[in-house]
């Protein structure tokens, strides 16, 4: 089982000006296929922007406090935000984290087609998301 970072998350009320910063302080350019992966059906239709240095992401998400409530999971991953790791099989990765006794929120492919996606803390409380691509566009 391969395991990268792949993300992170800022939550904010103002995304527009989140991504203008991180767009004109540190050069990030757009990602612009994610927008088109988007589900937003699923929970969660907030505003997000998807900016990159080209390896790693930043999504810039506006904070909902209610995602949790709505999909019926413990975990919410757009209250403050969270770090994201890809791997190759979500299957052995949630088996890791049911090994371990750590309790973790499947929220399957809700927010992203075709990503799996699962959260958990961190023993201090940080939201970690692991997700595996089955779409055909690894981005």
């Amino acid at each position: 089982m391969k395991i990268k970072l792949h993300h992170v998350n800022f939550c904010s009320t103002q995304v527009p000006a989140m991504e203008e910063f991180y767009r004109s302080v540190l050069d990030l350019g757009p990602e612009p296929s994610l927008a088109t992966a988007r589900v937003s059906t699923s929970g969660y239709a907030g505003n997000v922007a998807f900016v990159t240095d080209g390896t790693t992401q930043l999504h810039l998400a506006e904070r909902d406090l209610g995602v949790g409530f709505r999909t019926g999971n413990a975990i919410n991953p757009l209250e403050r935000g969270h770090i994201a790791f890809r791997t190759d099989d979500i299957a052995a990765f949630k088996r890791r984290l049911t090994e371990r006794g750590i309790p973790f929120s499947d929220y399957g492919t809700w927010a992203m087609n075709g990503w799996e996606q699962v959260f958990f803390h961190d023993p201090e409380g940080n939201i970690v998301e692991v997700h595996q691509v089955h779409a055909a566009d690894p981005a």
